[in-house]
């Protein structure tokens, strides 16, 4: 499974960062535990978000195991805090 993030670059939710459950030709499904879960994602437009494709191991790992609002949610805010630490 190619677990991947996505950034909203538009909307009222831009710069949010969320895991991407699912994609089609025009529409991607996204999730981050909290207000978009597994259950009820955020259908967003392909145009209005940035592919986050390199992700740290420690975000991965933690997502292969399993998969529930809260190991999302683990996972966002580990990448969030691994991003920050980059600048």
């Amino acid at each position: 499974m190619n677990i991947e993030f996505a950034k909203s670059m538009s909307g009222h939710d831009r710069n949010q960062i969320y895991l991407i459950k699912e994609k089609d030709e025009k529409f991607v499904y996204l999730v981050n535990g909290t207000t978009k879960t597994l259950a009820a994602p955020k259908k967003k437009s392909v145009k209005h978000i940035q592919i986050i494709r390199h992700l740290p191991a420690e975000v991965t790992d933690c997502l292969r195991k399993e998969m529930t609002d809260v190991t999302v949610k683990r996972a966002i805010k580990t990448y969030g805090i691994i991003n920050q630490e980059e600048m």
